[in-house]
């Protein structure tokens, strides 16, 4: 019911011609830039978010955009295409961006940047934040005791409990070596067998043949996402999370054939990334890191800490473009407390 509500009031936004007023005005309020954070490519229309958003904005490789956009004022070039440039961008390297996204990028010739995570491309293994229901699903026994709690696995809300659980552990892990260490003796706990996911599965890491298939396109860049997808803040020891940072951009750079110049915080708030990430980024010698608050990016941003728009590809057209435009971020606070 909230869906089909949504998708009404986002029609009425954009049939109404506020959508089209909230370009118009953000056109002309300075340098702006739109970075749009998607994860998933597939089990929704990215088509269609994607002949909107061409149609409308200037859509950019990230770093051209960003070159432009802290360009110094007497260095940027007259353009005569006054429309907002936008970038779309994936965070952590699933399949689909290769079976979906790449395909459209190319047709529709729409560049994109994706934000790898090296140890999953060379592990093949299952994303972190993936595991506790993939553990639960497959959980060979009936009952489990996790840090004094028992799960009766026959009923779902006790799978549920079970699978939330084990989420805030890996989420809160104060080390990578803590995590897997959690993970694998989860599965002897759950007898689950380690397994990894299957060649077609939409879910699974980019291999790098596929990756070097995307950038030879000219239509795909890549940045960073840090080698293991530690939430930084949460991470003990500084050393580490410099490493997590820094040996990702050499990887990538080994692989590439030359060095990336975009990071991405793993999660992505202020909570997660804390003090020392952006510095560390900074001197991995990444020229430009993003968030996940939101927002648009400004001249004024420091560049180790861009904000985001949510870009998710089952919402409905209407409502991307409504969120694009700020007018749904606007206004949705006033109709949400109307339909709870």
């Amino acid at each position: 019911m909230r869906r089909v509500i949504g998708i009404v009031v986002a029609a009425c936004f954009y049939y109404s011609g506020l959508v089209k007023i909230a370009r118009w005005w953000r056109q002309r309020s300075g340098q702006r830039l739109i970075i749009l954070n998607y994860h998933r490519a597939s089990g929704g229309d990215l088509r269609r978010h994607l002949l909107y958003l061409r149609r409308h904005y200037r859509m950019m490789h990230l770093e051209e955009a960003l070159e432009e956009l802290y360009a110094p004022p007497g260095v940027r070039a007259t353009r005569f295409d006054r429309r907002t440039p936008l970038v779309l961008t994936f965070d952590d390297g699933y399949y689909d961006n290769y079976t979906h996204a790449f395909p459209l990028a190319r047709e529709l010739q729409v560049p994109i940047t994706v934000f790898l995570i090296p140890g999953y491309i060379e592990n093949g293994h299952y994303f972190w934040w993936l595991e506790p229901e993939h553990l639960v699903h497959h959980a060979r026994v009936d009952n489990v005791a996790l840090e004094g709690q028992k799960y009766h696995l026959a009923q779902a809300e006790e799978r549920a409990a079970l699978a939330r659980a084990i989420d805030a552990r890996l989420r809160y892990a104060t080390s990578v070596a803590e995590r897997e260490t959690f993970l694998t003796g989860l599965r002897e706990m759950l007898a689950v067998p380690l397994s990894l996911p299957t060649r077609e599965e939409p879910n699974r890491p980019l291999t790098w043949t596929e990756v070097c298939e995307m950038e030879e396109s000219g239509w795909v860049s890549f940045g960073g996402h840090t080698m293991n997808h530690p939430i930084l803040a949460y991470l003990s020891c500084p050393e580490e999370m410099r490493r997590e940072v820094v040996e990702c951009g050499n990887v990538l750079a080994q692989h590439l054939g030359h060095p990336v110049r975009t990071f991405a915080y793993p999660v992505g708030r202020q909570e997660h990334i804390g003090e020392l990430a952006p510095q560390a980024a900074r001197e991995a010698g990444y020229g430009w890191a993003v968030t996940t608050t939101r927002g648009v990016a400004t001249p004024r941003d420091d560049p180790y800490r861009l904000r985001r728009v949510l870009g998710d590809v089952t919402r409905h057209w209407l409502i991307m473009a409504a969120e694009v435009s700020g007018v749904w971020h606007f206004f949705s606070p006033l109709w949400k407390r109307r339909t709870l």
